[in-house]
């Protein structure tokens, strides 16, 4: 019975693990969090009713109760965009204090269980929306998630959230409105396939690693958007972009390795600098595609975050 009821609920691991990432925009968070569920759950076994409720069904409930704990008296997980004004490209870089940010989830946890990309809708784990998400409170999170992405009834939306199909429905009205304000689309229309963003972002890595300004400037839109948590700095515009290139080739070198690496559905890159006899790793960067080129670079600076990829701190020359 119980070596049973571990293989009934083990498929769903990996997509528990996206719904608590959507939900607190933490990836040690999330997974810490799968793992109270899967206890949760296993202590609760005897009292599942299939009668009253689908084994997923039942699962969410427990997920959601415990993302909803996780969140009483947390602050949100913002980008710098969403927070402050925008910034001068070449202005002192100034770190966010005691702010947490939100986290860039790598793919490689979610290939691992879902190897066809099948059960996890990856557009609704892009960097965007889920720093729209996180202006919402808890339960309008939930209720959007749930209905527009995990595509639950609002009747079962109401049983995993405790609550009525009334306020279901208004908790999802309040959240599309809120994310439509700030512009915000799971899937923008005319993107490029995988292979072609990956193509945009491989020949930014060239031009990264030859320190050539111009040819990356080449390759963004003009109205590109880059940040930098846990810097509250950031800016927009392919000028200011460049500037701000100028000044990172000019204060950490121009001798660089680059890595290609997926998250949140989107592509990215490992900036390994040199370092003495070796390299050192500076940042990681998941950026945003479009038909007309790079719109958005999100730029991490964290050692929980490069543990969360696996990524080692030092290459060899």
């Amino acid at each position: 019975m119980d070596e049973g009821f571990e293989r009934l609920i083990e498929p769903f691991r990996t997509e528990l693990l996206a719904y608590c990432y959507r939900m607190l925009g933490s990836v040690h968070d999330a997974e810490d969090l799968v793992q109270e569920i899967y206890l949760r759950a296993w202590r609760a076994r005897e009292r599942y009713d299939a009668a009253r409720a689908s084994l997923r069904t039942w699962l969410y409930r427990i997920a959601t109760n415990a993302c909803l704990t996780a969140l009483e008296g947390r602050g949100r997980r913002p980008m710098p965009s969403g927070l402050v004004a925008e910034s001068d490209p070449l202005a002192p870089l100034v770190r966010g204090e005691n702010l947490a940010w939100l986290q860039p989830l790598p793919d490689s946890l979610l290939d691992a269980g879902d190897p066809a990309g099948t059960v996890i809708e990856r557009s609704s784990l892009r960097l965007a929306f889920a720093a729209a998400l996180q202006h919402l409170s808890a339960r309008q999170r939930g209720a959007l998630i749930l209905r527009d992405v995990l595509g639950f009834s609002a009747a079962e939306a109401a049983e995993i959230l405790g609550t009525t199909t009334v306020s279901v429905n208004s908790s999802l009205q309040q959240a599309r409105t809120r994310v439509k304000e700030a512009g915000v689309r799971r899937e923008p229309p005319g993107e490029p396939s995988a292979a072609e963003q990956r193509a945009w972002v491989d020949r930014y890595m060239k031009a990264f690693a030859h320190a050539d300004v111009e040819g990356i400037k080449r390759l963004l839109t003009d109205d590109v958007v880059m940040e930098m948590p846990p810097m509250i700095n950031w800016f927009a515009g392919r000028d200011n972009y460049g500037l701000f290139m100028e000044w990172v080739f000019g204060a950490a070198g121009t001798d660089w390795l680059m890595e290609p690496v997926t998250a949140n559905g989107q592509p990215g890159l490992v900036a390994y600098r040199r370092a003495g006899d070796g390299y050192a790793i500076h940042t990681l960067q998941i950026f945003t595609v479009t038909a007309g080129g790079i719109s958005r670079n999100s730029v991490f600076q964290d050692a929980e975050i490069f543990a969360s990829f696996g990524l080692p701190t030092e290459l060899d020359g």
